[in-house]
């Protein structure tokens, strides 16, 4: 009985052993991504462009995940508010980011930011892109670009161009067209397209390189007068609108756009099945009619992508803030 009663009682520790060891991995496994709900963090107001993309996708990311996708406005200093805060987040995949073109200007815009907009963020994909339309006020006498570099260059004074903000896609569209046409363009800036736009109409400033769906609605009604869209490719919604680029600027390529990125360290898994969900929702049929009634081309894509992208842009808006002397406000 002694004999055969230690050998026994080895196997049945070694079997409690073996027990434990395939129970307490299970034990320590994380709860499947997302078990709650997910914060989409936008840097403006709601009801601009930036607010308005980001519930279209929030809507369908929501759809793919199994979880509400719920948009957070941190409003304020260009969108400066709301990366830092996403910059600072728990990179748990339970807080996202609408990064957008902006953020590639302010590193170079603003003396000193919050966060890094290269190495704080984990790219996940582009949304969309939305081309900028160069609209002049009716009563001048300008019908095309060739006109309008002939105006400014005729014109003692040049022409004045309006702008939601110093330092924004707008105000820099502007000075990327000043710079190749080599125009005496004088930069006007409002607080937001919705004044200067304004003004346009009662032509107080003459021309501005206005985001599409803000100005559509008044090229429309005869209001302002489009000359050219700064995409490379015209818009199914002015296909008589010509582009920057075939109207003498080759190469000439400006769009404002928007992403989904998440703080730097967000686990792999979560940011591949993120852009997994996002690219589903961009081939939704009800979700490309809605970017396309804001003038708005779906751009599904790669992380990696994105990364490339981001910095390509922030190298190229470095360049044309320095040479503009742009200055945040």
């Amino acid at each position: 009985m002694t004999f055969h009663r230690a050998p026994r009682r080895r196997w049945l520790a070694f079997a409690a052993a073996l027990a434990c060891s395939a129970v307490l991995p299970l034990q320590a496994q994380p709860a499947a991504w997302p078990a709650k709900p997910v914060r989409l963090v936008v840097g403006y107001a709601p009801g601009g462009a930036t607010d308005v993309i980001a519930r279209i996708v929030a809507n369908k990311l929501g759809e793919q995940l199994g979880q509400s996708v719920i948009v957070d406005n941190r409003a304020g200093a260009n969108s400066n508010v709301g990366a830092e805060v996403v910059a600072k987040a728990v990179p748990d995949g339970y807080t996202l980011y609408v990064y957008t073109i902006a953020n590639t200007i302010n590193g170079t815009l603003y003396n000193k930011l919050g966060y890094d907009p290269q190495n704080d963020f984990e790219p996940i994909g582009l949304i969309a892109k939305i081309p900028n339309l160069l609209v002049v006020n009716p009563k001048l006498p300008v019908k095309s670009v060739a006109d309008y570099v002939r105006f400014a260059k005729a014109s003692p004074n040049g022409v004045t161009f309006a702008s939601s903000g110093s330092g924004s896609s707008i105000h820099l569209s502007g000075e990327m067209f000043k710079m190749q046409a080599g125009l005496n363009m004088l930069h006007v800036p409002y607080r937001g397209s919705a004044p200067a736009i304004t003004d346009l109409l009662g032509g107080q400033v003459q021309s501005m390189f206005d985001n599409t769906p803000s100005a559509l609605p008044h090229v429309q009604a005869g209001r302002l007068r489009a000359i050219a869209i700064t995409s490379a490719q015209r818009s199914p919604l002015l296909p008589d609108v010509p582009t920057v680029a075939e109207s003498g600027f080759p190469g000439f390529d400006v769009q404002s756009w928007f992403s989904l990125a998440a703080p730097a360290g967000t686990p792999r898994p979560v940011i591949e099945r993120v852009n997994a969900a996002l690219n589903k929702a961009l081939a939704a049929p009800d979700v490309r009619q809605r970017l396309h009634d804001l003038a708005a081309t779906p751009e599904p894509g790669t992380p990696g992508q994105l990364r490339s992208f981001i910095k390509a842009e922030i190298k190229r808006w470095h360049d044309v803030v320095k040479q503009s002397g742009a200055k945040a406000e």
